[in-house]
């Protein structure tokens, strides 16, 4: 264990948090998570389930005098985004990662922490194996595959799950009770990879922009953040109208939900205007910097000479390809009209990928209206439909609708109060969380979602505030005793 964060606490919480970590766990290849969990309920007697999804479900009696309480469920999911920056060496598959304390923060370097939802898996595994928390019966589930599909609230089957009483442990804020999110849906464009010989006469080029701070593509879609997908594409559609560039390789963000921090070209320009590409790309970077100076500080941006290139794309893949990503938008679609500073509806452009012979664009659309999470769908897939792409959707996940009168709701707030002297705002999320599937398929279920504060998720600057998870980890006890 990280010998700075064994001197936290409270020191289980923080123990399991730094096992989390050794354990590898990308979406979708949650096996090893997956199996460790099972160990820990055999070597403390627990009765546990894994389903056909995958998910594991682990069940913990009441504690003495709790006996007649009601059956609470704690939520989590078992994966982790898994992004690095480009110079970081880390395989997601085999590497632990390491968490270590940045002043007030536990963060990792060059990678993400995993909090995300770690620290929830830690929470639960904490409570399950103490003897002294006072608590009705248990039931601990942990989810398969969140990050990128929600495959294991999808999978979930009714009659699993005995409790009626459900405490996700997912959200992002301290001081926040969450009572409902938005749905969801990916709209994913693509098009032939054509090429050919490149023209002589040619100055190659890598184009970088790196430095963004990325994000959750939820959570952080209104804060004024760049998207590297969108800033580069900006620059090569200038540029190929101004110098006629060619493009030989385009490959910028990363994951669906991640907002894009880093992307690359490798570009021929005419040898004749190399010179004059060279200032457009010095004038560029200070216009961006000029632009976006108080949300990315770290920004940076070059177009430094590569060497030759053989082939390039096609015109006519170029420019359905540029003016495609230009038109398409991102960012905050709507506001909600009943909930004050709420963003309702959104769209992320996500990323641009060389693969399989295909040139694949990513995006994602969240809303907590249905129709408007269909009807941006359906925006963003015009635009590929324009440029000759085809067009494949997601069927989506649902979101969670928000019930005021909720009993859980009201003991959480009542206990926020008691421990703290002030009441948590009550919100609803414009990230997806999966208690909108789990509503769907166990309906009555009541619900609230709450956690300790992460910033950066999804991004290398994810970090957790320390002070924070105590407060978490107190309010979640006094929950449960209080049920």
């Amino acid at each position: 264990m990280d010998k700075a964060l064994n001197l936290l606490k409270p020191e289980r919480l923080w123990y399991y948090f730094t096992e989390i970590c050794k354990v590898p766990r990308p979406s979708k290849k949650e096996e090893k998570i997956a199996s460790w969990l099972i160990d820990f309920a055999k070597n403390h007697k627990l009765e546990y389930i894994k389903d056909e999804c995958g998910n594991i479900l682990i069940r913990k009696n009441a504690s003495a005098g709790y006996e007649n309480r009601k059956t609470v469920i704690l939520q989590s999911h078992m994966d982790m985004v898994c992004e690095k920056n480009s110079g970081t060496v880390h395989d997601f598959d085999k590497d632990p990662i390491i968490p270590g304390i940045e002043g007030e923060w536990v963060k990792a370097a060059g990678t993400t922490l995993g909090a995300d939802d770690g620290i929830g898996i830690a929470v639960q595994l904490a409570i399950l194996e103490a003897d002294d928390i006072a608590h009705g019966p248990l039931e601990a589930l942990f989810t398969m595959d969140e990050e990128t599909g929600l495959t294991g609230a999808f999978g979930l089957k009714p009659g699993l799950l005995k409790g009626r009483v459900l405490i996700n442990l997912d959200s992002e804020d301290e001081g926040q009770v969450f009572i409902g999110c938005a749905g969801g849906k990916d709209t994913v464009a693509s098009l032939p990879l054509t090429t050919e010989t490149a023209p002589s006469s040619l100055s190659a080029y890598k184009v970088s922009i790196t430095g963004l701070k990325g994000g959750h593509s939820g959570d952080d879609i209104n804060k004024g953040l760049g998207n590297a997908t969108k800033l580069l594409n900006r620059f090569l559609w200038n540029a190929s109208r101004d110098f006629g560039i060619r493009i030989s390789s385009y490959n910028a963000g990363n994951l669906r939900n991640a907002l894009a921090r880093e992307g690359f070209a490798v570009i021929a320009v005419p040898s004749a205007h190399a010179k004059a590409f060279e200032i457009s790309a010095e004038t560029f970077y200070r216009d961006l910097v000029g632009e976006l100076h108080v949300t990315e500080p770290q920004l940076k941006f070059s177009a430094a000479p590569s060497s030759a290139v053989s082939t390039v794309w096609t015109s006519g893949l170029q420019n359905s390809v540029l003016n495609a990503l230009y038109s398409c938008p991102h960012g905050v679609l709507a506001m909600s009209r009943e909930i004050p500073n709420f963003v309702e509806t959104s769209t992320n452009l996500a990323s641009v990928k060389e693969k399989d012979g295909n040139v694949f664009i990513t995006t994602s659309q969240r809303s907590s209206v249905e129709s408007s999470k269909k009807d941006a769908g359906d925006m963003v897939a015009s635009v590929f439909a324009l440029a000759g792409a085809k067009v494949e959707q997601s069927a989506g996940y649902p979101g969670w609708k928000p019930n005021p009168d909720s009993e859980i709701l009201r003991l959480t707030v009542q206990s926020y109060k008691k421990l703290f002297g002030k009441e948590p705002e009550v919100l609803a999320i414009h990230a997806g969380l999966e208690c909108g599937l789990v509503g769907a398929i166990y309906p009555g279920m009541d619900m609230v979602s709450f956690g300790p504060t992460i910033k950066g998720a999804h991004s290398p600057d994810e970090r957790l505030e320390i002070s924070s998870v105590a407060k978490f980890w107190d309010l979640t006890l006094e929950v449960l005793k209080e049920i």
